[in-house]
């Protein structure tokens, strides 16, 4: 068993999930971020899938009406006005009764893209411009997929600072972006060509195949922008572009020549992660480790009957020239046709006399030497372990250490290749593994099996057992480029947000090894490197390799090179892809043009800041970051903002292997129960988990899941802490903020109703002067909030802003403000209930406080409208159009949306900052709310017997309380409003509230 190797070069290093699936017990040093607890044991986290599992399914058991998201169906109110794409919606027809999701978010988004608002160059549109620019560039998603939540968690947190800094004048470029997906897109070509038309990839030539690869691609490529669309997404889809574009291509082409030129790029033989099922090299991203807790039968494709995985195999190896033997253990026994020698621990007492002894293999007739090395952990199992090079990482580099031969036992289709001999040649590896028992059992070498907990590798894209392998293929240097990335971090020129990832950063390039960029596919870009034969050559075997932007230019290379002229040279162009992280590395500078210099390049070069998921800051982050400064010679952003992954209601990360994965648009127009499960049966999964999954469904969503639009969505999610712990998203907190949408509608609906055939009477807040303390307080609380948006954004902790927000709108605007001024803009300013509450403001509803009140109204509201948009395009645009309509206002159209008006400023509003006003109530909320919330029952009678009798103060022209015990106020005076303030949030009726008064 190997003991960890801290600070070693390994190239498992760069594939941790490899390394945990090794067939042998190893203690690797692996880091996953964020580094804020001890990595669980493979049989604590089996315990904790179980667990949650287990949690599911007991709700068969229990009342699943009581325990799901209570919800009922809401009118579904439709824009009926024909308006054809691009043209702005009208909003002169009468204000709906209700919000209503599809009503509000019809026609808006063609409108904006039309009128170029998503442009860098309308910024020169704008009166409020200031010379500053601001580039980001969107985590581009595969071609091939549909977006799910944590696509709508990126892009609603990407697309919030996007507008606050377009509304704040600055010029804004957000470049939409498409990734090829060379795996999963050839994937989805193949199974479409064999079920359509009967063939399979080999049966067309590559050109063929790619024709219709593109033909695909026409068809449905498009379908993840319109998703984007969906979501709100201001993304410039002007300089959209797509990785297998010309231009993209050109700069691939360019970057492998440059790090080819200056040695960073090289050829070599190494082991890779091989899908035998595709027969091809794969990205550790496109792995999927699978928990086993023991043995357990799974399908791989291929094998007709199920496969046995989750067993340790313990057999020996006889001692050559005496008697003895040494046992070794292994999950692939399989691999056992490989091993070239067996390696202990120099101090393990077990094995001091067979060091440099050797032992016979039984099948191949060889001698496989004892050796020593410290990287053998001596406490796990035999102590003994099987070296296997050709098929395993740290045997790889233990025979790299001892100078052992490498065989490759097992080749590229899966099959056992001749060096097994002719009783396992062209043998199915998982077929050979139960041939390989019996044979040991019939030598008398086999000493048991057992279950084992582990991790097994499965690609992604087929569901194939991954195999390491060894193939000559094309790696990247990183060790130099590493160094820098960490040097400049911790120089402070590369800011990482959360900052505990800058650990997680420094400590895994330190131990980063050598890339593989070689894929066996034929979807992709072509490598443009070029194998070279000479005419007058009789040495087949050496490999002479040249690069070049084109076959012309490679021939010129070849020519001076090896000292022939060019009529002498066979170019043949290597048939393997790159891998679509080498593209996908090139995104910031490639979409502005790289490798010309164009405007956009040294306009928005570097990008202000890169956001995306925290699980991509190793795959794609730092390898942005590499490649970016090796051939631009500058940082490709100056901030990087990881957010955390999105997990399900019950704590299981969303992954379409578990069926949990919600897609973010049936969160926007609803999707019934019966349609979720459809889904779940689409996805061809694991019985249990199946049966795991349907039963969350049933539980979560009862009823399905409700209409609760963009907005919503988009406001339920940058309402969680993004920067941290893992979200667990629950559908009833968007489901609440479809509720906070409805809150919005109405109270603009309100004030719209108050302004009617007056808006053009209207002064601005500025103009007016206040006559009491509740107009004071709630311009103060505007003036506040407007100041957590500021540090909230600046900080990128949106969850704040969103929060300031909220409350700001809910309970400040509407549980008071509203409450209080209703009497005051009543005609009968002395009648009723609500007439009661005028000793909060004086003149009783005179007309210069009328003024002043809708005066105050008209400035919440559309501050407020200003202050939501990055969160709610949709909804605020919809209801500031028609406070706009009322004021009359007139301009070109750049300043006919509110998402180009400016952002609201606290500097603009200091002067209606009354820090005394807030203070009050803040006051009587730590005070006299300990003693008043938790009274039973909250009736107005309790309040009474809490505060006493009620006093005018000669210093206010307020109604004021004075409390004697048991309050802790000991009769201090506190102004009405403050006690309203307090009780704003209590079941009890504002009207009762006032009669009380």
């Amino acid at each position: 068993m190997w003991r960890s190797a801290c600070g070693l070069s390994v190239r498992a290093a760069e594939r941790a999930i490899h390394r945990k699936c090794s067939s042998r017990l190893y203690a690797h040093n692996v880091e996953k971020p964020p580094p804020q607890s001890t990595p669980r044991t493979q049989a604590e986290k089996e315990r904790r899938r179980r667990d949650k599992e287990e949690a599911i399914l007991r709700s068969q058991h229990n009342n699943v009406e009581d325990q799901g998201m209570k919800w009922s169906e809401k009118e579904r109110i439709a824009y009926s006005v024909s308006t054809p794409p691009g043209e702005k919606k009208d909003t002169t027809l009468p204000f709906p009764s209700s919000y209503s999701p599809e009503y509000v978010e019809t026609s808006w988004y063609s409108w904006w893209e039309k009128e170029g608002f998503f442009t860098p160059e309308i910024n020169d549109r704008l009166p409020h411009a200031v010379n500053r620019s601001f580039s980001m560039c969107i985590p581009p998603p595969n071609v091939t997929g549909t977006l799910h939540l944590g696509h709508a968690l990126t892009v609603a947190i990407e697309d919030a600072l996007v507008r606050w800094r377009r509304m704040q004048g600055y010029k804004v470029v957000w470049v939409p972006g498409c990734d090829h997906a060379g795996i999963a897109t050839q994937t989805v070509v193949e199974r479409r060509l064999f079920r359509e038309r009967g063939k399979r990839r080999q049966d067309l030539s590559r050109e063929e195949f790619l024709k219709e690869v593109w033909t695909w691609k026409k068809e449905k490529g498009e379908e993840i922008y319109h998703q984007l669309r969906i979501l709100g997404a201001s993304l410039d889809w002007s300089r959209s572009c797509f990785t297998m574009d010309p231009g993209f291509s050109s700069a691939v082409t360019e970057a492998f020549v440059r790090l080819c030129d200056s040695g960073l790029i090289y050829r070599s033989e190494g082991l890779v992660n091989w899908s035998c099922a595709l027969e091809s090299a794969i990205s550790d991203i496109e792995v999927d480790s699978k928990q086993l807790s023991g043995r357990t039968l799974l399908s791989v494709p291929g094998y007709q009957n199920r496969v046995e995985f989750g067993t340790m195999v313990t057999f020996s190896y006889p001692i050559d020239g005496q008697d003895g033997e040494v046992a070794v253990s292994t999950t692939r026994p399989e691999t056992m046709l490989g091993d070239v020698a067996i390696a202990v621990h120099p101090e393990d007492p077990r094995y001091q006399a067979v060091h440099g002894k050797q032992c016979r293999h039984p099948f191949a007739d060889r001698l496989l030497p004892i050796i020593t090395d410290t990287m053998v952990d001596m406490e796990l199992g035999t102590g003994a372990v099987k070296v296997t090079p050709a098929h395993d990482h740290t045997d790889f580099l233990l025979s790299q250490r001892h100078s052992l031969p490498r065989l490759t036992v097992i080749g590229g289709d899966g099959t056992m290749t001749p060096l097994c001999g002719q009783w396992l040649e062209g043998v199915k590896r998982f077929d050979a593994r139960e041939q390989v028992i019996d044979a040991l059992t019939e030598k008398m070498l086999f000493r048991g099996k057992r279950d084992h907990a582990m991790s097994l590798p499965v690609c992604s894209r087929s569901g194939d057992v991954i195999e390491p392998l060894l193939k000559k293929q094309w790696f990247v240097r990183c060790g130099e480029m590493a160094q820098r990335a960490i040097q400049a971090v911790d120089e402070g020129q590369l800011e990482i947000i959360p900052h505990f990832y800058t650990k997680t950063w420094s400590s895994w390039l330190s131990n980063i090894s050598d890339w593989c960029i070689s894929r066996q596919l034929w979807w992709g870009h072509q490598i443009p490197a070029y194998r070279v034969t000479l005419s007058d050559s009789t040495d087949t075997q050496e490999e002479l390799w040249v690069w070049g932007r084109s076959e012309e230019e490679a021939r010129e290379r070849a020519a001076g090179k090896y000292g022939v002229t060019a009529d002498a040279i066979t170019l043949t162009q290597d048939p393997d892809v790159l891998d679509t992280w080498f593209s996908s590395g090139l995104f910031p500078f490639a979409m502005l043009g790289w490798p010309q210099q164009t405007s956009d390049l040294r306009q928005f070069y570097p990008n202000t800041i890169l956001e995306t998921g925290s699980d991509l800051i190793f795959f794609w982050v730092a390898r942005m970051v590499m490649l970016g400064t090796e051939l631009t010679g500058q940082l490709p952003f100056k901030q990087v903002l990881l957010h955390s992954l999105v997990r399900d209601k019950h704590g299981r990360k969303m992954s379409k292997s578990l069926g949990n994965v919600i897609d973010p648009l049936d969160v926007i127009s609803g999707i019934s129960l019966e349609r979720l499960q459809e889904k779940v049966e689409e996805g061809n999964l694991d019985p249990r988990e199946s049966m795991v999954a349907m039963e969350a469904q049933r539980k979560d969503f009862p009823k399905g899941i409700p209409e609760c639009g963009t907005d919503a969505l988009r406001f339920a999610l940058c309402s969680y802490k993004a920067q941290g712990e893992d979200i667990s998203l629950s559908v009833s907190q968007v489901l609440s903020c479809r509720h906070f949408c409805n809150k919005m509608w109405q109270t603009v609906r309100f004030t719209l109703g108050v302004l009617e055939d007056r808006g053009a009477e209207l002064g601005t807040v500025e103009q007016t002067s206040p006559l009491n303390s509740m107009d004071q307080w709630v311009c103060s609380r505007l003036y506040s909030t407007v100041l957590q948006c500021e540090q909230g954004f600046e900080r990128y902790e949106l969850h704040s802003v969103t929060a300031a927000l909220h409350s700001f709108w809910l309970h400040s605007l509407c549980d008071i403000y509203l409450e209080c001024i209703k009497p005051v803009l009543s005609q009968d300013s002395g009648g009723g209930a609500l007439g009661l509450i005028d000793t909060v403001h004086t003149g009783r509803g005179s007309q210069r406080e009328k003024q002043v009140v809708r005066a105050v109204l008209y400035h919440c509201v559309s501050v407020s409208l200003a202050l939501l948009s990055p969160f709610m395009p949709f909804l605020t645009e919809e209801l500031w159009q028609r406070l706009y309509l009322l004021r009359g206002e007139g301009g070109d159209s750049a300043g006919a949306s509110l998402c180009l008006q400016p952002y609201p400023q606290s500097s603009q509003l200091a002067h209606w900052h009354f820090p005394q006003e807030e203070a009050d109530f803040t006051l009587v909320q730590e005070v006299c709310g300990p003693c008043v919330r938790p009274a039973k029952p909250r009736s107005w009678s309790t309040l009474a017997l809490l505060y006493g009798p009620w006093a005018e103060s000669p210093s206010s022209t307020s109604t004021v309380l004075r409390g004697p015990a048991p309050c802790p106020s000991r009769r201090l005076p506190f102004p009405l409003k403050a006690v309203l303030w307090v009780w704003s949030t209590t079941p009890v009726s504002y009207t009762s509230m006032f009669r009380a008064v």
